[in-house]
């Protein structure tokens, strides 16, 4: 259970992780007294239902949620027009398949302020495979926020599922199983896959969720244009932001699973089989050792397979969803990223900077990204891309040590595993005094065959 993780019971408290010298600090918020009250005080989510309208060919569908008649939400997504989409081929039933799902995902997001014990699905039925599917997946995709709020769920109880309404049936569209759909995040996981695809002239369609500048650089760099890709506009109700500075429950939710559920729909309306993600091995690795909590959950193998399953079953038998980078590791990625200079100046993996299109210097991400590059891309040009040698940044330490595994519990952020990380600076070049993140790791304890194992296998 997760309160076997934590050590007192306050309003907040700070587990320390000692390694040798360092001691690394983790703040976690105990939230389980208002969890508690919120459930009794809020007993009921309900999904009331989603509508959808076409609009000289752009899609644009509307979701309805009820917060047990106190609050209501009503987030839109909306699918600009493209020359070679078939969306009049599809049958109304069809497209209404589609998009219920995808309201099924977008719940979780505003069902999390209070973790209501009920959740109504009025608009389908879903039967007790269906039910049990979503609970996984809202439960382990949740796991992240249960642990940071300091809440113990568990998965049998966290929630009860109703549904009402009928069923709906299989679609049967024709897809085009030559062609690739390829979500690009602006990263350079997604730029190793779009690039290797391209260049192997299989016939691909990027796909950009609310695109921001890298996004959109990155399918430029490649050739494409967003005329030629699909991009899906989402919008947050902003009720619930304002619940979210009223002190409501919040935090991360399993973001890849509303990917694949939006890249489904994409597949109907463009006719195409295929999605192609570009997670990789690494995101199977928990986030919390010892332990299934995963921030990266959506991204698993075990989420990649639950899906096919469910998407086989129950929406389109014909649609292959999978992660192309799922045989390979992280510094495999970061070698063949390394080959594309084209791409070095534009790509961006920092959330934090995401929407000033920046590298913050200051987070997980960029200095993670710095490390499993170091082997691959000189100094210099990597210097040149981030402001600074992120390495000689000693106000990082506390992310190194997670990074690296002197602390007990990873970054809650999209980053390699520990040994990944760990080959990576064994390999990394500098001239002169060693940088300040090096000089806190002792390289004597290590495989020096770690690199070249990981590397070649």
């Amino acid at each position: 259970m997760i309160t076997s993780f934590f050590l007192q019971k306050t309003s907040t408290f700070t587990l320390l992780f000692e390694h040798k010298k360092h001691t690394n600090i983790l703040i976690v918020i105990n939230n389980e007294k208002q969890y508690t009250e919120f459930r009794k005080e809020y007993p009921f989510f309900e999904y009331q239902s989603y509508s959808f309208k076409l609009i000289n060919g752009n899609i644009e569908a509307e979701f309805s949620f009820n917060l047990s008649d106190k609050y209501f939400f009503k987030p839109v997504v909306k699918i600009p027009v493209r020359s070679f989409y078939k969306i009049n081929e599809l049958k109304q039933d069809e497209l209404n398949n589609f998009i219920f799902h995808i309201g099924l995902v977008e719940l979780v997001s505003y069902w999390k302020t209070t973790c209501s014990p009920k959740v109504i699905i009025r608009p389908n039925h879903l039967d007790a495979k269906q039910v049990a599917w979503w609970k996984k997946l809202y439960f382990h995709g949740l796991g992240e926020f249960f642990y940071l709020n300091g809440i113990d769920a568990s998965e049998d109880s966290f929630m009860t599922i109703f549904s009402h309404g009928g069923n709906l049936s299989l679609s049967d569209a024709k897809l085009n199983t030559s062609k690739v759909i390829v979500p690009i995040g602006g990263g350079k996981d997604s730029v190793v896959t779009l690039e290797l695809l391209s260049q192997g002239k299989v016939p691909v369609i990027p796909m950009m969720v609310n695109p921001r500048e890298a996004s959109i650089r990155t399918i430029e760099t490649a050739g494409f244009n967003q005329d030629k890709s699909i991009v899906i506009n989402r919008s947050i109700d902003s009720k619930l932001l304002e619940l979210n500075k009223l002190g409501f429950l919040n935090g991360h939710t399993p973001f890849s699973a509303l990917l694949a559920f939006t890249g489904a729909l994409s597949c109907a309306i463009s006719g195409v089989a295929n999605i192609a993600l570009s997670n990789e091995s690494s995101a199977n690795e928990a986030t919390v050792p010892g332990s299934k909590i995963n921030h990266q959950y959506s991204k698993t193998f075990e989420f990649e397979n639950d899906f096919a399953w469910y998407i086989k079953n129950y929406v389109h038998p014909g649609i292959k969803y999978f992660s192309f980078l799922r045989p390979i590791n992280e510094l495999q990625i970061a070698q063949l990223f390394s080959k594309l200079p084209q791409h070095f100046n534009g790509f961006r993996s920092c959330n934090v900077g995401s929407k000033t299109d920046i590298w913050c210097g200051k987070c997980s991400k960029c200095l993670f990204t710095y490390i499993i590059l170091s082997p691959f891309i000189k100094r210099d040009k990597l210097i040149d891309v981030f402001g600074k040698d992120m390495l000689d940044d000693g106000s990082l330490a506390n992310i190194f040590n997670e990074l690296t595994g002197v602390s007990n519990v990873k970054p809650f952020e999209c980053v390699g595993t520990i040994s990944e990380v760990v080959a990576a600076l064994q390999m990394y070049n500098y001239i002169g005094e060693k940088p300040a993140l090096l000089g806190l790791f002792n390289f004597n304890e290590l495989n020096n065959d770690d690199f070249e194992d990981l590397i070649t296998e």
